[in-house]
C-alpha cells in the first residue's frame, strides 16, 4: 500500500511538473506550433507517394525543430475535398497538398504544364519544375492572387498510362468508339482528339464505372492503377508517358511569415529534402509496380518511339487548340515548350 501511495505521489508530482513546465513554455512563447497538412489518398506509404511525402516532411520537420514545429496529417481528404481544401489553405494557416482540380481554378495556366507528350523521362519534368521560368511564373502568380505560396511540386507516381478494357492501345485509331473516364476537361480533350470520348468521373466512382462499363478505359500512373485496384476491371495497359504526375503544396502566406527565420529555413529545406526522397521513391518503384500489375493479368504494351510520336503528332496539337479555348495567354504556352526544348 505505501509502494502504491508512493507512485500515485510521484505520478501526481510529474504532472505538476509537466503542468508548470507547460504554462512557462506558454509564457516564454515556445509551446509547439501544430500546422495542420492535407492531401488526398490513403495513408499508406507504400501505395500512396504523396502520404510518404507528407510523412518525411513530417518527421524532417519536428526533428529539426526539436518539436517546436508539429505537422497534423490529414489525409484522404478528411478536411474537405479540393476546392474546401484550397480555400482553408488561403484563409487558414495550414498546408495542403492538391491536385489541378484545386490549384486550376485560382490558376487556369497550370494546365499548361500537363502538355501531353511534353517530357520524355524524370529529369526533363524535373528540371522543368525547377528550373523553368514558366514555373516561376506560376508560383509568382499564385502568390499575387492568393498571398499564399506553392512550395513544391510533389511527385505522385511518375508518368500516366492509358488502360482499357477492349483492346491494346498501339496508335490513336486504336482510340476510335472507346468511352474513357476522364480527371477534368483537358483529359476530355486529350481522348477527343484521338476518337474517343471523355467523361470527368470522381476518383472515388471510377473503379465502379469501369466494372460496369459506364467507362471503357481511364489514365492514370502504375501507383494510382494499384491504389485503386483498377487492374481488377482493366486488361490493357499502354505505357505511354502521357503526363508528369504531380500535385502542389500549398502554404498558407500568414503562416510563413508568422515562423521564425530559423523554422521558415527549416520548413522549406525540409520540403525539398522530403520531395527529393519522394523523387527517389517513386522512380525506384515504377518498374516493380508494373511489373506487379502484369503479374496480376493486365496485358502491358510499350510504344516503340515511332508509335510515341504518333501520340505526340495527334494529342498535342489538340490540347495546345484545347488551352488557347480556355483563353490562356500564348506567353505560357510558348514559355512552357520552351523550358521543356520543344520550341
Amino acid at each position: 500500500m505505501k509502494n502504491f501511495c508512493k507512485v500515485s505521489q510521484r505520478k501526481r508530482l510529474v504532472k505538476q511538473i509537466s503542468l508548470g513546465l507547460g504554462a512557462v513554455l506558454v509564457s516564454m512563447g515556445l509551446q509547439a506550433q501544430t500546422i495542420n497538412l492535407s492531401y488526398n489518398g490513403a495513408p499508406d506509404a507504400k501505395k500512396n507517394a504523396v502520404h510518404l511525402f507528407a510523412s518525411n516532411l513530417k518527421q524532417l520537420v519536428e526533428e529539426r525543430t526539436d518539436g517546436a514545429l508539429e505537422l497534423k496529417l490529414y489525409p484522404n481528404s478528411m478536411l474537405g475535398e479540393e476546392q474546401e481544401r484550397m480555400e482553408q489553405v488561403i484563409n487558414t494557416p495550414s498546408l495542403n497538398i492538391a491536385s489541378f482540380g484545386g490549384v486550376s481554378p485560382i490558376l487556369p495556366e497550370v494546365f499548361v504544364s500537363a502538355i501531353p507528350f511534353m517530357f520524355d523521362g524524370f529529369d526533363s519534368a524535373r528540371s522543368f519544375f525547377d528550373q523553368g521560368e514558366y514555373w516561376k511564373a506560376s508560383r509568382k502568380a499564385f502568390y499575387e492572387r492568393t498571398g499564399s505560396r506553392i512550395l513544391a511540386v510533389v511527385e505522385e507516381g511518375g508518368f500516366l498510362a492509358f488502360t482499357n478494357n477492349q483492346r491494346q492501345i498501339k496508335s490513336p485509331a486504336d482510340f476510335e468508339g472507346l468511352r474513357f473516364r476522364a480527371m477534368d476537361k483537358s483529359q476530355v480533350a486529350l481522348y477527343e482528339s484521338f476518337g474517343a470520348s471523355g467523361t470527368p468521373i470522381p476518383w472515388t466512382e471510377v473503379y465502379m464505372a469501369l466494372r460496369t462499363g459506364v467507362a471503357d478505359g481511364q489514365m492514370n500512373p502504375p501507383m494510382y492503377i494499384i491504389l485503386g485496384s483498377l487492374h481488377e476491371v482493366q486488361k490493357h495497359m499502354t505505357l505511354a508517358n502521357i503526363q508528369y504526375s504531380d500535385q502542389f503544396l500549398v502554404a498558407n502566406g500568414a503562416l510563413l511569415d508568422s515562423l521564425s527565420a530559423d523554422n521558415r529555413k527549416v520548413l522549406e529545406a525540409a520540403v525539398v529534402e522530403a520531395n527529393n526522397m519522394n523523387r527517389e521513391a517513386v522512380q525506384a518503384q515504377v518498374e516493380e509496380r508494373i511489373q506487379y500489375l502484369a503479374d496480376q493479368g493486365m496485358e502491358v504494351y510499350r510504344p516503340s518511339a515511332e508509335e510515341l510520336a504518333a501520340f505526340q503528332k495527334v494529342g498535342q496539337p489538340a490540347y495546345l487548340t484545347w488551352l488557347a479555348e480556355q483563353g490562356i495567354d500564348n506567353t505560357w504556352i510558348d514559355t512552357a515548350l520552351k523550358d521543356a526544348g520543344l520550341k
